[in-house]
């Protein structure tokens, strides 16, 4: 019975595998090849204020030449997680045949509100973004010309012509670009003076350039229409390593040397200076420092998710260095991420566990799903602000239901099961985790607990304690990271707007609050050892 229950479950995670490996690798993974003459689609995918990057809007959102049926691309989920909607255009494009200066449709009259409507989007500094073959291509729909400050007055125009240049190699595309004439632009703003409808043509022309680069050595994806501020400058990487461990031994050799002192005063001193110890150095809390602490449940579950968290980032640096996919492919990271959150689940069920089971804790059905949605609840209730707030702005950030379902099953069918997994691994053989020569066990706790003077001020309390002693190490990071996004998003960008406010916050705090829980974890298990260690090599009567 239990041999088929196992293979049913077994059969339903690997469908499930298989169908969100089939949807996220869908069109990812295509690489065309096209003969003399063949017709290569042009996809339409969104446009947005250049400033915002998460404000995106269909690009038939606006008022452009469109087919009379728009169809849609099946998209993987990497491309969905993008904010990706492509849809096919009415470029008349084939391979390796150049095409003149051509009109894109009949002449486009613009009624007084689809002017206003592209006036502003201009005027916000709008880009669009094409796609063909999975090469992005991206420009700007028109520019403003200032003419006076005060009083303030503007000119917009409207870029009609675009120029497509296609680099290719034998039978593929290895590289494209768009240049838009800014020589020749229509302008728009003066329509209003006149009271008049104003008719629009837009043309295109095709350049077709042989190149010695294969697909497989061209990096397709990347451009530089955006600033690129992520790149990693490895000596500034070294040179702050190399200052923290010098900080560290610093700090190793003095508690070194401390420690060494006690000890020796403890262990090897006369009777009268080791009662003078016991009244008022750390030996005198052997008793206490091992007790269980108030919030068990809740101390475990960061635990468990801190560890979880901490694999998730060391397998995506571990991808990305070996390069194992490719980091600018419409949002192929952010499913790594969600796939490696579900199926490190069960790191988090087993960890949570066995400090649970090594401090005494008793409410396992509690501690397992709190650790479950320790991270996953707060995530899935930003996620549903933003994803609101998008279907409100009708941008393509919102996520259509079907990604949403499957996201669900995700989360509740893999992520969930493997928590329960973990845990129960956790609870019966915790043995693999943790030393049991150097466990609770190994140590005497009294059985009432040490009464903590009352008289003592507010910078005695445990949040005194727990802010100063955290200020400037571990967790306390996540504060520092979110005090930085504040500053960069009031002095450094130019992002403006509600939408893009919230975007910008609600996912920056998530990561602040990751750094906090993955952060944290680290410095307890630190703590722990030492704490461990100097309480072992200590005579206790």
């Amino acid at each position: 019975m239990m041999s088929a229950i196992s293979l049913n479950i077994g059969s339903l995670l690997a469908f499930i595998i298989c169908g969100i490996g089939n949807i996220l690798f869908r069109s990812t993974l295509a690489n065309n090849v096209y003969k003399n003459g063949e017709k290569v689609i042009l996809y339409v995918n969104k446009v947005g204020p250049y400033s915002n990057p998460q404000e995106t809007y269909h690009y038939y959102h606006l008022p452009v030449c469109r087919p009379l049926e728009v169809v849609h691309k099946k998209l993987s989920l990497a491309e969905l997680m993008n904010g990706d909607r492509m849809a096919e255009s009415i470029y008349n494009i084939s391979f390796r045949v150049d095409t003149p200066k051509t009109a894109l449709c009949n002449k486009f009259q613009y009624k007084a509100s689809e002017l206003i409507s592209m006036l502003r989007a201009i005027e916000a500094n709008y880009y669009f973004e094409f796609i063909i073959d999975n090469i992005i291509l991206r420009n700007f729909l028109g520019n403003v010309e200032e003419i006076s400050i005060f009083p303030h007055k503007h000119k917009v125009f409207l870029f009609t012509h675009h120029h497509f240049i296609f680099e290719y190699n034998n039978e593929e595309i290895v590289h494209a670009k768009i240049l838009i004439d800014r020589e020749r632009p229509h302008r728009i703003d003066n329509a209003f003076e006149n009271n008049l409808p104003v008719d629009v043509t837009f043309t295109y022309s095709v350049e077709w350039k042989e190149s010695k680069v294969r697909r497989s050595q061209a990096d397709i994806v990347h451009d530089s229409f955006f600033p690129k501020s992520f790149e990693i400058h490895w000596l500034s990487v070294i040179n702050s390593s190399l200052l923290v461990f010098l900080l560290l031994a610093f700090v190793v050799l003095i508690m070194i040397r401390i420690i060494r002192s006690d000890l020796s005063k403890y262990n090897f001193g006369n009777e009268k200076e080791a009662n003078d110890f016991d009244d008022h150095g750390w030996k005198v809390i052997h008793g206490d420092v091992f007790r269980s602490p108030k919030y068990l449940n809740m101390l475990c579950a960061i635990l468990g998710v801190g560890v979880q968290l901490l694999t998730i980032t060391a397998t995506i640096l571990l991808i990305v260095l070996f390069s194992l996919i490719d980091e600018h492919t419409h949002g192929l990271i952010n499913v790594a991420a969600l796939v490696l959150y579900a199926l490190t689940s069960g790191i988090a069920g087993y960890v949570s566990s066995s400090m649970y089971k090594k401090l005494g804790g008793e409410r396992w059905i509690f501690n397992i799903n709190l650790t479950f949605g320790l991270f996953s609840v707060p995530t899935f209730m930003v996620w549903s602000i933003e994803n609101s707030i998008s279907w409100a702005y009708k941008s393509t950030q919102a996520l259509p239901y079907q990604t949403v379902v499957l996201l669900l099953a995700l989360w509740t069918l893999i992520g969930y099961p493997l928590t329960v997994v973990g845990g129960v691994l956790g609870k019966n053989f915790p043995h693999g985790f943790c030393d049991v020569k150097n466990d609770v066990a190994a140590y005497r706790v009294r059985q009432i607990p040490r009464e903590l003077p009352s008289a003592l001020g507010f910078y005695h309390s445990p949040l005194a304690y727990g802010f100063v002693g955290g200020f400037l190490s571990f967790r306390s990071t996540g504060f520092f990271v979110l005090t930085y996004a504040l500053f960069f998003y009031c002095q450094r960008s130019q992002m403006s707007g509600f939408f893009q406010t919230s975007q910008f916050f609600g996912y920056v705090f998530l990561v602040c609050y990751g750094f906090f829980i993955s952060l944290g974890t680290v410095s307890f298990f630190a703590s722990w050892k030492f704490v461990q260690y100097i309480y072992s090599n200590i005579k206790t009567e």
